[in-house]
């Protein structure tokens, strides 16, 4: 009964870090702006780490089923 939280919030963490990771990426890969008004070195650093973040705190949920 307890695997069903810990699949939601794996699947809902490891998505959004997947989907933050993939954005991010496209929009260096275009030299588009990751974050208005910050140094373009900066954004892409902290939302690529963010979205690790998520996909290793997903991964985590999935290993606690």
């Amino acid at each position: 009964m307890e695997s069903g939280p810990a699949i939601f919030a794996g699947a809902a963490f490891t998505l959004f870090g997947a989907g933050l990771l993939l954005w991010t990426g496209t929009r260096a890969l275009h030299r588009a702006p990751v974050a208005h008004g910050v140094s373009p070195a900066a954004a892409i650093t902290f939302a690529a780490s963010m979205g690790a973040a998520f996909v290793i705190l997903g991964m985590w949920c999935f290993g606690r089923v």
